[in-house]
């Protein structure tokens, strides 16, 4: 049935017609944006994960910045410390030269001042829009990631640094903490018990006193650092005790003598830093026995004379804090040196000596090594020459501020006996800092260096990704364009003719 109120037929090619513009539409306009999902009404969820992507890519984006930075700071600290290690190498040549008593000492010193203030110029200028990682202690923190969890919140993650404090500064002791006394004990009374000690320099001795009822068939064989000597008894124990003394003498050990009084043997180190072990054994048929060192008498026996320098024990088991205080006082003066971050008993042996060596005490020398039991001591030796006696007292509190890693490096002096031979352990214990420094910055070079690199991974990963969600196949697009252009035509001539038919319905009024 025909009629001319109603055109079926052009209300279909009309609908037709207007699926394909709507189509076009779409399709020309992901040709023109080359994206699929341009906007939240294309698709919401899509678009939604798309936007949330794309914010964490112009993050790290950002991230990427900061690593770079990161990267060029880490660089110039690295590069100092290294200049630093080259430098106090260099002073150690310097050192060594001035071992030797021929030489000018106060042009090697005047050499060595030069390359002290070179060290300080790198430290000082070692920074990068005033950030300097070899002055202080504080950490520093780099950006280096974002981290999404899964109910959507996020939060930064740091790659931190430790500051390697190669500044020569003394640090300043802490007061009215925690007293750290008990952590040293000086010399062989039990930690926290006696905080004091004295050097006389008269060296440590020990006493053999002889006891037989017939001298003249005992035989008295007498072990001094190793060398033996044999002394035949005789009836009077002054005579034995005479010819004992004048034979281990005659050994000509160095820091080793003896003497008699009334047949007691007094046997004396005074080797700044070695123990020296005695033992006698005594034999014969007068059954000659001896008293050594008050231990009782007896026909064999063995005592170790202690070194003449006093000696302060680290407690091994002492945990070893940032801004720790020690100090130890040599006479009247205080010596002290404050604990940085991650140091150990060790570093605070080693910086009490350097600070005592800066002291420049006459006849006073020192040493820093560990004993038997694993515990780190410092040897304070006065050979007598100075001061009679010397009063040597330690303590400690916590709340300090830490000395610098390069403490001690402004009173290297070399022009004396004394100060070159402090110098040679002391410059020892800078380089070994300045390395360790080095060390700590290569490592966290190649941290940042590694994130950099997977940031950057990252970012194109999250870029790819959202691409194959949002972007437009163009091939597909340009086909599908073709084909609805051809569509578009064949909609249009569809409608004509639908439109046309009314108009044979006037044939039937003809």
């Amino acid at each position: 049935m025909s009629s001319i109120l109603t055109n079926n037929g052009a209300m279909v090619a009309l609908q037709t017609l207007s699926s394909i513009n709507s189509d076009l539409s779409k399709t020309q306009a992901m040709i023109s944006t080359g994206k699929e999902v341009a906007s939240a009404k294309d698709n919401s969820s899509i678009w939604a994960i798309s936007k949330v992507m794309e914010s964490d890519v112009a993050g790290f984006q950002a991230i990427s910045d900061s690593l770079a930075l990161g990267e060029s700071t880490l660089s110039v600290a690295a590069k100092a410390a290294e200049t630093v290690t080259d430098l106090l190498t260099d002073i150690k040549e310097k050192v060594v030269s001035a071992q030797e008593e021929n030489v000018d000492r106060e042009k090697i010193q005047t050499d060595i001042d030069a390359l002290i203030g070179q060290v300080k110029s790198v430290v000082g200028a070692a920074q990068i829009n005033g950030l300097n990682l070899v002055k202080g202690t504080e950490d520093v923190s780099i950006l280096s990631s974002l981290d999404r969890s899964p109910d959507g919140s996020v939060t930064a993650s740091d790659i931190t640094v430790s500051r390697q404090d190669l500044s020569t500064s003394a640090g300043s002791y802490g007061g009215g903490g925690t007293s750290l006394t008990s952590n040293i004990d000086a010399d062989t009374d039990t930690a926290g018990t006696q905080s004091s000690t004295t050097a006389s320099g008269t060296g440590r001795s020990t006493d053999l006193a002889l006891d037989a009822t017939d001298w003249d068939t005992a035989n008295f064989e007498v072990s001094v650092g190793g060398n033996t000597v044999t002394i035949a008894g005789d009836t009077d124990a002054t005579t034995t005790g005479d010819a004992l003394a004048a034979a281990i003498n005659a050994l000509g050990l160095d820091g080793v003598s003896a003497a008699n009084s009334a047949g007691t043997v007094t046997i004396t180190n005074s080797k700044g830093f070695d123990d020296l072990s005695i033992s006698v054994n005594g034999s014969g048929s007068g059954a000659g026995t001896f008293d050594i060192d008050g231990a009782g008498a007896g026909a064999t026996g063995t005592v170790t004379v202690g070194q003449r320098a006093e000696t302060l024990t680290f407690d091994k088991t002492a945990k070893v804090n940032e801004g720790d205080s020690y100090r130890v006082t040599v006479g009247s003066t205080n010596y002290d040196y404050i604990a940085g971050k991650g140091e150990t008993a060790e570093d605070v042996v080693r910086g009490l000596k350097t600070a005592v060596d800066a002291g420049k005490l006459d006849g006073v020398t020192t040493r820093a090594a560990q004993d038997d039991n694993g515990n780190w001591t410092l040897q304070i030796d006065n050979d007598g020459s100075g001061s009679a006696s010397l009063a040597i007292s330690v303590a400690g509190e916590d709340g300090g501020t830490a000395s610098g890693g390069l403490f001690g490096l402004d009173n290297i002096d070399v022009t004396t006996n004394s100060g070159a031979d402090a110098a040679l352990g002391n410059i020892e214990t800078l380089i070994n800092n300045a390395i360790d420094a080095a060390a700590e910055f290569g490592s966290a070079q190649g941290r940042v260096e590694t994130q950099s690199k997977f940031i950057s991974n990252l970012t194109d990963a999250l870029k790819s990704g959202i691409g194959s969600m949002v972007d437009a196949d163009m091939e597909e697009a340009s086909a599908k364009l073709q084909a609805l252009q051809v569509q578009q035509q064949l909609g249009v001539q569809s409608l004509s003719i639908a439109n046309q038919a009314p108009q044979t319905i006037l044939s039937l009024f003809g």
